[in-house]
């Protein structure tokens, strides 16, 4: 269970395949950010021994993934470049309250959020890219199955902290605090948004 509490709009993807090569961009710049929010965890919670290996095996997986969409890039002859980000990742982040372990807990369930957000359009991406994509088609399918870990990770982390039911409860909150920053018209096509 992904935790979400709402669908991409199917909009979503038609506008994605007509965009592809900004959304693999797009997703690039993703998977590294996603990497440096493990380590930047890593590095800002050394007390917190439980973090340690499941992070860091993250931070790894991660930094793979953007290999793997570099290497997409390359063949479909995109060039690596900086893009402006969507909204999506600003607007979780003005959640997080302050005081600890409040402030890891929001961190841990936005980090579980955008994972199960990543799962679900990469689902939409794997089933829905036309024949033409195939390359982008076969990596969305190969990501399914650890997106959907990660966001799994994630929340184990959230409830080895505060225990399940805060964890839950909090996560259940800023699941329909993404549910409209997802929701919020954007006028980039990107992984989390557009």
């Amino acid at each position: 269970m992904l935790h979400l509490v709402s669908r991409t709009d199917p909009a979503w993807l038609p506008r994605a395949a007509s965009h592809l090569d900004e959304v693999l961009l797009d997703h690039a710049h993703c998977e590294k950010k996603a990497a440096g929010a493990a380590i930047k965890l890593l590095f800002a919670y050394p007390h917190h021994r439980f973090l340690q290996e499941p992070l860091a095996e993250l931070a790894r997986e991660e930094l793979e993934h953007f290999q793997q969409v570099l290497a997409i890039l390359d063949a479909r002859g995109v060039k690596y470049q900086t893009i402006r980000p969507s909204p999506y990742g600003m607007a979780l982040h003005a959640e997080v309250r302050r005081d600890e372990p409040d402030r890891l807990l929001d961190l841990l369930c936005i980090s579980a959020l955008i994972e199960a957000r990543s799962c679900e359009r990469f689902q939409l991406l794997a089933d829905g890219l036309a024949d033409e994509d195939d390359d982008a088609r076969r990596l969305y399918s190969s990501l399914l199955a650890s997106e959907a870990r990660h966001h799994g990770v994630y929340l184990s982390l959230a409830c080895a902290l505060v225990g399940r039911d805060a964890a839950e409860a909090r996560l259940a909150e800023m699941a329909r605090h993404e549910a409209e920053v997802v929701a919020a018209p954007c006028d980039r096509v990107r992984l989390h948004a557009g």
